[in-house]
C-alpha cells in the first residue's frame, strides 16, 4: 500500500494555493469571508493551512477566484482531500508534536540547529530513552516506547526516496553531555559519525573556541518543501512550539544558519572533534 502524502504539507500547499488566487484578485480575508458567508479565521485557517477546506469550500473559492479550468479545480479538490488523510503518525498520541512531524515527512530538506541534544533524525534508541526518562511530567514505561517507535519511523526519512536533506549544526556542548551515561554516549557519537559519511546528511559543530554566536539561546530548524508549499521555521521550548512562515522570519533564519555554518567546523574538522570526545566516553566507561 503506498505510503499516504503528508496532509500536513497538503494543507499547507492547498493554503498556499488559495492565498495566491485571493491576492491575484485583490480581495481581503473579510470580502472572501462576507462573500462564502463565513468568518475571515476560517479564510484564514485555510490560507494557513491550519484548517481543513471541504469539497463545497473549494467550489465556492474556485467560482468566486474564476478558476475555470477543471484540471486546476480538480488539483484543489484533491488537495482538500489528501489534506484529510489519516497518516502513520495519527496513530499515536504526539500532541503538538504531530504538526511537526508532518511537515517533516514531506521536507525536502531540513537545516538545524541544536545547543544542547543529537537531533531526533540522529539520535539512537538508547540515547532517545535516556532522554524521555527524564521528562517533566514524566512518561510512562509505554509511552516511551511509543515515542522511541515514532522515532525509528521518522529516521527513515534519511534513507527512502527520495531522500531528505539533513544539515546540522551543532554546540560542541552536546558532544560532552554524556546522556545515559558514556557507553551511550559514546555509541550515540559512533552513530552521529556513521550518519556523516551519507551523501544527504551533513553535521557541523560549534567549538568552543569560537566564542559567541547569534544562536546561543535557541534551538530551531528550517524546513524546505518542493513546488508551492511556503518554508517554515520550527522553533521548540519549555514554552511550546512556534512555527514561523512570514519571509522576515526565514529571511531572518536563513541568514542565522549562515553564520553558524560560518563559526563551525568543516565536515571533516567535525568528524575528528567527535571521535575525539567519542573516545573520552569510552575511557570513562572503564
Amino acid at each position: 500500500m503506498p505510503e499516504v502524502r503528508s496532509p500536513t504539507v497538503r494543507r499547507r500547499e492547498l493554503g498556499a494555493l488559495l492565498r495566491a488566487l485571493r491576492n491575484e484578485k485583490g480581495l481581503t480575508v473579510e470580502q472572501v469571508a462576507e462573500r462564502l458567508l463565513c468568518s475571515p479565521s476560517k479564510v484564514s485557517r485555510m490560507e494557513t493551512g491550519h484548517g481543513t477546506a471541504t469539497p463545497r469550500d473549494i467550489r465556492d473559492l474556485c467560482d468566486l477566484y474564476d478558476v475555470t479550468d477543471v484540471t486546476e479545480r480538480d488539483r484543489y479538490m484533491t488537495l482538500a482531500r489528501e489534506s484529510k488523510n489519516q497518516a502513520w503518525w495519527h496513530s499515536y498520541d504526539l500532541h503538538q508534536f504531530a504538526e511537526y512531524v508532518g511537515l517533516e515527512a514531506d521536507a525536502a530538506s531540513i537545516q538545524r540547529y541544536q545547543s544542547s541534544v543529537i537531533p531526533g533524525l540522529l539520535q539512537t534508541p538508547e540515547y532517545a530513552r535516556a532522554m524521555h526518562e527524564i521528562t517533566i511530567p514524566p512518561l510512562a514505561p509505554e509511552e516511551i516506547d511509543d515515542w522511541l517507535e515514532v522515532r525509528i519511523k521518522r529516521q527513515r526519512r534519511l534513507t527512502e526516496n527520495p531522500e531528505l536533506r539533513l544539515w546540522v549544526v551543532l554546540d560542541e556542548a552536546v558532544l560532552h553531555r554524556a546522556v545515559g551515561g558514556p557507553d551511550v554516549m559514546a555509541a550515540q557519537l559512533d552513530h552521529l559519525i556513521e550518519m556523516t559519511n551519507r551523501p544527504n546528511v551533513t553535521v557541523q559543530v560549534i567549538p568552543y573556541d569560537a566564542g559567541a554566536h547569534p544562536a546561543m539561546d535557541s534551538t530551531f530548524s528550517l524546513l524546505d518543501f518542493t513546488g508551492p508549499v511556503p518554508s517554515v521555521v520550527y522553533v521548540e521550548g519549555l514554552i511550546g512550539r512556534i512555527y514561523l512562515d512570514n519571509q522576515q522570519d526565514l529571511t531572518r533564519y536563513r541568514q542565522v544558519f549562515e553564520l553558524l555554518c560560518a563559526a563551525a567546523l568543516a565536515p571533516q574538522q567535525t568528524i575528528e572533534l567527535i571521535a575525539k570526545v567519542e573516545k573520552q566516553h569510552r575511557r570513562a566507561s572503564t
